[in-house]
């Protein structure tokens, strides 16, 4: 069990280069992935999820009822800037249909579940990050599916009853089975053994989407990759600032605002992926574009918390030098 659970830190530590060589290996070698489609992904996904649902206890849910204006407010940004913004750049770039579906699928999709890691290394605000994605994953088998159908409906078509059924299998039901075993069972030593691996099992369910994806589209990202990463890029560092702004407005604290910005940007691609092999098994650019999001998405908020820490660090330096210049 040890070396599960140190294998399970260090997948969660490198999650980016996991998918990326996972991702690659796919390429070069795309039977080893081919079995991740239909009822496999379905499951991988569920797996997915109830990784995310064996960490929400009965504080979580406390911190949703002493907190609802902030909870509010990061759900309404969330479902309102990620979507907005996706279809901006659909129509200021005049993307494909099909590409234009993989960006507002991503946009319209609740909260990384590694988000909540990333407020975690930028000395964030964890409980509001926690808060923020449980509500965003809750509200999602409703919100997620509208807001696509709004969006971009009257392009391509889609059955939206069957795509609120499938999101609340493959969401509201694991995530509600792996938090009713957490309250339960929080206090036995199996539990939280198999709790801590979960994380670095949930790394390998990302990795596999991924590279189920690259093992059937791969040829179609080299044809159009350029755009795609530009187009992901330009969502997801909107996502930051535009997050970051908001707290920003509603004169949120430094931790918050940190916060706001990474659960803002850092989107749940890794549904969005399920989405399209579910609903759109035809529309190779969707797929990719949702694919390549899970990876950059771990990269770019990474990178995020990162600065935010440094910009600490160089602060607390600043702040020592200050007091030792005046006890001169």
């Amino acid at each position: 069990m040890s070396a599960l659970l140190l294998a399970s830190r260090y997948l969660a530590k490198y999650t980016a280069l996991f998918v990326i060589g996972t991702a690659v290996f796919a390429y070069f070698v795309p039977q080893s992935c081919t079995f991740v489609k239909g009822n496999t992904q379905t499951l991988i996904l569920g797996i997915i999820m109830l990784s995310m649902g064996m960490t929400l206890g009965r504080q979580d849910y406390k911190i949703l009822a002493q907190r609802p204006f902030d909870i509010l407010v990061g759900a309404i940004a969330q479902y309102t800037i990620m979507p907005i913004i996706a279809i901006a750049i659909a129509n200021a770039f005049n993307l494909s249909p099909e590409l234009t579906l993989g960006l507002v699928l991503v946009g319209c999709c609740p909260g990384g579940v590694s988000s909540n890691i990333m407020s975690f290394l930028c000395k964030g605000d964890v409980a509001f990050s926690v808060g923020m994605t449980t509500v965003s994953t809750i509200v999602s088998p409703l919100a997620t599916p509208l807001l696509v159908s709004y969006l971009v409906g009257e392009k391509i078509e889609f059955a939206l009853l069957p795509m609120i059924q499938f999101m609340l299998i493959v969401t509201i039901l694991p995530v509600g089975v792996g938090s009713i075993c957490n309250i339960l069972f929080h206090k036995y030593e199996f539990f939280k053994k198999v709790r801590e691996v979960m994380p670095g099992v949930a790394v390998i369910g990302f990795a596999l989407i991924v590279g189920g994806v690259i093992s059937v589209h791969g040829e179609k990202f080299l044809q159009s990759g350029l755009i795609i990463f530009a187009c992901i890029f330009l969502h997801n560092a909107s996502g930051y600032i535009l997050g970051y702004l908001a707290g920003r407005f509603f004169k949120m604290s430094k931790a918050k605002k940190r916060t706001l910005a990474i659960e803002v940007g850092v989107q749940n691609a890794g549904l969005a992926t399920g989405l399209c092999g579910k609903f759109f098994p035809t529309s190779a650019e969707a797929a990719i574009a949702s694919a390549v999001s899970c990876v950059w998405h771990s990269i770019s908020g990474t990178i995020l918390a990162n600065i935010f820490a440094w910009f600490d660090k160089k602060e607390a330096e600043e702040t020592d030098g200050q007091t030792e210049l005046k006890s001169e």
